[in-house]
């Protein structure tokens, strides 16, 4: 370790202004625990460091006793796990008043050094320190938590922002409860723009819907080469390629491995069904997909069954000139939903089918208990559509032995009573703000 080079690091960070740092929904709580912060690439996961770094500032906690490790930086590129506590060394050197004070560790993408767990938890069970730890990988870190700190983490899922967020974001605020037709008519456009380029931050800063696109290909790219190929050292990038092309033209729809594995097979590409599941799981463990499972009170029968396949923001869709807005709002409600659950571990989210082939988008339940049936149609223009949605809609609750459902659309707010049934029919942002 070239100490001087890394407490030039030290001391730079000491002097670094934070700027235009917007504030998430997400709150990171106060606790002994090691906190991970996962999520995909450019999510806003080192921005979410930095508000804590800017809240304990303002609780009179001197940056002195901070230090901030991103791993991905050339800078820390040959450390080895077994430097990192000599880190803490070396800020005590610099500052010797701290040595007796707690210190804040926020470290950003620890994959990238060898058994980086192993030098966490030294931290965490030998200093008085607080950790916060970044990832971009679903499966490495909870793979590393659950050999070496189980018991000793907590973890967050940070998604592309929420409505909510995303109308802070651009300056919106109004009672939506209290709406003026003028404050409508700008809400339901943000809404509209919400679906269309989807919920990334720098996109939703970003000048125009051309340089959007262009950022959501940068990202795409970084996915590819820097979440798939680097990482999982991948040769065949063409195989990865048209699983991502089929994955997203899925969106919203069943997505059958199997059945993809066949289809290259008879068009004579090569492709094992094994690396096919292989890459679908880096897939997932890269936050560009979430596979959501048929209903079942079964856990094996679930997991087993052919998945739903939504991606990690809607705006990928432009990408592939897919312009349809139901599957926009569909993926919209999975995400809210996803945070939801990704708060309460208890929660659990499907979707549901019978085996007439009538179905129900998400099912919501708590242990065995059902919390929401819920529909999501974009427009119910006619009565085909309407039928459609109600009749698989009640099919289920039938079957759930409920008495109520949710069907989520664009802007119709009404509730139908139907064979002592009660059908609530809700704008999706109203139901997204709610």
């Amino acid at each position: 370790m070239n100490k001087e080079k890394i407490k030039t690091y030290l001391l730079d960070f000491q002097e670094k202004k934070f700027f235009n740092i917007k504030k998430r929904d997400i709150i990171l709580p106060d606790t002994a625990k090691i906190q991970t912060i996962i999520g995909a690439r450019r999510t806003g996961k080192t921005y979410l460091l930095y508000n804590k770094i800017l809240e304990l500032e303002e609780r009179g906690i001197p940056r002195k006793q901070m230090i901030y490790l991103n791993f991905e930086s050339p800078i820390l590129d040959d450390l080895s796990y077994k430097e990192i506590r000599d880190i803490i060394a070396l800020q005590w050197s610099l500052f010797p008043e701290i040595a007796k004070k707690r210190m804040y560790v926020f470290i950003d993408e620890p994959q990238a050094i060898d058994k980086w767990e192993t030098a966490v938890r030294d931290l965490h069970d030998n200093f008085n320190t607080r950790i916060f730890i970044t990832g971009s990988s679903s499966r490495l870190l909870s793979r590393e938590i659950a050999t070496s700190l189980r018991g000793r983490s907590i973890s967050t899922l940070l998604l592309p922002l929420s409505f909510k967020e995303f109308l802070s974001f651009n300056g919106f605020a109004a009672d939506i409860n209290r709406l003026s037709t003028e404050n409508k008519a700008y809400l339901l456009n943000y809404f509209d723009k919400y679906l269309e380029f989807g919920a990334y931050p720098e996109v939703v800063l970003s000048a125009n819907g051309e340089e959007k696109i262009k950022i959501l290909k940068d990202y795409l790219d970084l996915t590819i080469y820097k979440d798939l190929v680097d990482r999982y050292k991948i040769k065949n990038t063409a195989l990865i390629k048209n699983l991502i092309d089929m994955a997203v033209a899925s969106c919203a729809r069943e997505f059958s491995v199997n059945k993809h594995y066949l289809d290259f097979k008879s068009r004579g590409l090569k492709a094992g069904k094994n690396t096919l599941y292989e890459y679908f799981s880096m897939l997932e463990d890269s936050f560009f997909i979430f596979p959501l499972r048929r209903f079942s009170y079964s856990k094996t029968t679930e997991n087993l069954s052919i998945p739903k396949v939504y991606l990690g923001d809607m705006g990928f869709l432009n990408l592939y000139s897919l312009e349809n807005f139901g599957r926009r709002i569909e993926n919209a409600v999975f995400l809210a939903l996803r945070r939801k659950i990704a708060g309460n571990p208890a929660l659990a989210l499907s979707y549901w089918k019978s085996d007439a082939g009538k179905e129900v988008d998400f099912i919501l339940r708590e242990g065995r208990k059902i919390k929401s049936v819920i529909q999501v149609s974009y427009e119910m223009p006619d009565d085909k559509t309407e039928t459609r949605e109600l009749d698989g809609l009640l099919s289920c609750l039938d079957e759930m032995g409920l008495d109520t459902g949710l069907i989520i659309t664009r802007d119709t707010e009404t509730e139908k009573r139907i064979g002592g049934k009660t059908v609530k029919i809700i704008p999706a942002w109203r139901w997204l703000l709610d």
